[in-house]
């Protein structure tokens, strides 16, 4: 399996999963989702609700070879009921040629979903964005890329 197959699986098996995805909050408000499979780790550790920050790393072995930043937060005083299982069933659609966050587009009843980004898995930037009845409701601005854990 290489990182762009294993970055889909573990993306789907945590935060966007149906079912809670193994998430746990640490004592400084840290909420932790984390995916093993084979060499390859993965650990996704965000802070707050709204905004919420967080960053995404995967290891192979015992060395950090990929990680993305992301920050984002909901734009309406009124959060739409549903919008954080559509934002999950959206990124659940992530797919091997940018396995970022979610499609480039993904709509479902008055929810639309936009992921526009630029780069590929080795360095890369993006913003994805949920409009609500035509509305913006909701934004996330990411970035990242390979890394390269040697001194």
């Amino acid at each position: 399996m290489d990182l762009t197959q294993f970055l889909v699986k573990a993306k789907v098996a945590t935060y966007a999963t149906d079912g809670e995805g193994g998430e746990e909050t640490r004592s400084d408000g840290c909420k932790l989702l984390e995916f093993v499979e084979g060499d390859f780790r993965y650990r996704d550790s965000y802070y707050g609700f709204n905004p919420f920050s967080g960053q995404e790393v995967v290891w192979d072995g015992d060395t950090a070879v990929w990680s993305m930043n992301y920050y984002g937060k909901t734009l309406s005083n009124k959060i739409p009921q549903g919008l954080y299982d559509f934002l999950k069933e959206a990124l659940r659609n992530v797919g091997e040629d940018a396995p970022f966050r979610g499609p480039p587009e993904f709509s479902k009843g008055l929810f639309k979903y936009v992921m526009k980004v630029e780069g590929d898995v080795n360095q890369f930037i993006g913003e994805e964005s949920i409009y609500y009845d035509g509305e913006l409701v909701f934004i996330l601005k990411f970035h990242g890329g390979r890394v390269d854990s040697n001194k």
